[in-house]
């Protein structure tokens, strides 16, 4: 179930869960409709603040570039 103090957290492609991390913070996950984790934040001392984090990756993906930092073999 959807805890309903967080819509708009929601995108249209996939969803985000919070959960608690089993040491007193919360942690998001962004899953895409088939099931898929696509990303995880990371810990966040209270539901607020990951909520925050959550709005940063909204607000920061659709603009974000690719860095690949990959060492390629020759």
């Amino acid at each position: 179930m959807i805890d309903p103090t967080l819509r708009g957290v929601m995108g249209m492609a996939g969803r985000f869960i919070i959960s608690e991390d089993g040491q007193g913070g919360y942690r998001f996950a962004l899953v895409a409709n088939n099931g898929q984790t696509l990303a995880v934040g990371e810990g966040f001392p209270s539901k607020v603040a990951c909520v925050n984090g959550i709005e940063t990756v909204r607000r920061n993906a659709p603009e974000a570039a690719i860095d690949d930092q990959c060492v390629r073999e020759p």
